[in-house]
């Protein structure tokens, strides 16, 4: 059955009530336990709650997403408008787990072993561990939610990756470069640094002098806001011509906070523009030749082979992503989508949800990605969505 198909019969569900509950046989709603933390042996923090009464016996993990390197190692991004995510997943009957990841910044490869880590210490919490186990995850939790189903399905049922980096990660990083250099050559001397390099002093007094500037340069000349919008191909809502500055300042505070620890970890810089061609300004031709060209460290490029997925399937894979991302655009599904039909697994369920914004979703568009999931990987529907959660209500949350 195909993926658009899968989602309708389950929108339908939900909006029929139909999830296993018989009119006037409605059961009692499990009761969320409290949560236990603790250390896992990487020295990432962890996070387990089990269901009071009502547990099903199976656990739902959660894959945070981006963190700054400088903020301190926590439990980010539970809070999904007026949702608790530990709350809301045992509510549903679930036992739920998350981990800090033992760093901040670029994390992915740290975030799949914590995870493998997390999953490997339940049993220990919950005193058996769980029939089945659904890896979830947002933006950057989301690239580790589609590496760890690609490469430890023995250890899921299935995953839920939204809004997350699965296309191409050298793609990504060059997303990031190339609208920093565009920036700069709309709107020179802004920013001191380059796309490659970033002051310490950008860092700290990014909120505080920066991003007023940004603000202040963008409304001061539309003309060159809009040229950078369209040579960049940086998503905006064109019904809201505010989201031009969201864009510009979102995309930027990536290669502000992730351009100097990205290198680090990596060995060297991976931004390369060298054979780039901009297009989309008043003049490409003078904008080619004036913008700086930066040339990639090959310890850098070596070290992305890990970080980019395979498209081999084996478990159930859902994908929810919002079409006008300005962060992760929406090319990711595609690129993806591309990698999943060549390995014939057919196990990839794309779900474009049709707005502006980086993980904008409502908590029932989740909860009907989730549920398509569970159906995937049981054959049968979540029970109780419809009875417990005011669907139509918009909550909307955000995960870098």
């Amino acid at each position: 059955m195909g993926g658009v198909l899968r989602v309708l019969l389950v929108l339908a569900l939900l909006g029929g009530g139909g999830l296993g509950t018989a009119p006037g046989s409605a059961r009692a709603a499990p009761t969320p336990g409290p949560c236990l933390q603790g250390v896992l042996p990487s020295g990432a923090l962890s996070l387990f709650c089990i269901p009071v009464t009502g547990w099903n016996g199976d656990l739902v993990v959660f894959a945070h997403g981006y963190v700054a390197f400088n903020a301190p190692l926590g439990f980010y991004h539970l809070n999904f408008g007026s949702a608790y995510l530990p709350d809301l997943t045992q509510s549903l009957g679930f036992a739920f787990a998350t981990t800090s990841y033992r760093t901040n910044g670029l994390a992915i490869l740290e975030g799949v072993d914590d995870i493998r880590e997390l999953v490997a210490a339940f049993p220990g919490v919950a005193g058996r561990p769980p029939g089945r186990t659904y890896i979830t995850g947002a933006s950057e939790g989301g690239i580790i939610s589609a590496l760890l189903v690609e490469q430890s399905p023995g250890l899921f049922g299935g995953g839920l990756a939204a809004c997350g980096l699965i296309g191409d990660f050298r793609k990504q990083l060059n997303y990031f470069g190339d609208f920093r250099v565009l920036f700069d050559y709309f709107f020179p001397g802004l920013i001191p640094g380059s796309p490659i390099s970033i002051p310490q002093q950008v860092i700290d007094d990014w909120d505080v002098t920066y991003v007023p500037a940004i603000r202040d340069a963008l409304a001061g000349n539309p003309a060159a806001a809009g040229e950078l919008i369209r040579t960049s191909k940086a998503p905006i809502d064109p019904r809201d011509p505010a989201t031009v500055v969201s864009t510009t300042i979102n995309v930027l505070w990536y290669n502000v906070f992730g351009t100097n620890d990205g290198a680090a970890k990596l060995g060297g810089n991976p931004y390369d523009n060298r054979r780039r061609w901009y297009w989309g300004s008043s003049d490409d031709v003078r904008l080619n030749v004036s913008v700086p060209r930066f040339e990639a460290d090959p310890a850098a490029l070596a070290a992305l082979a890990p970080y980019q997925t395979s498209g081999l399937l084996t478990i159930p894979l859902v994908t929810p992503h919002t079409t006008g991302d300005e962060i992760i655009p929406f090319w990711h599904e595609l690129l993806y989508l591309r990698k999943a039909s060549l390995s014939g697994r057919g196990r990839l369920t794309p779900i474009p949800v049709f707005r502006y914004g980086h993980c904008e979703f409502t908590t029932g568009e989740l909860l009907v990605a989730f549920a398509l999931l569970v159906w995937q990987v049981t054959g049968n529907p979540l029970d109780g969505i419809s009875e417990r959660f005011d669907l139509a209500r918009p909550r909307r949350g955000n995960a870098r």
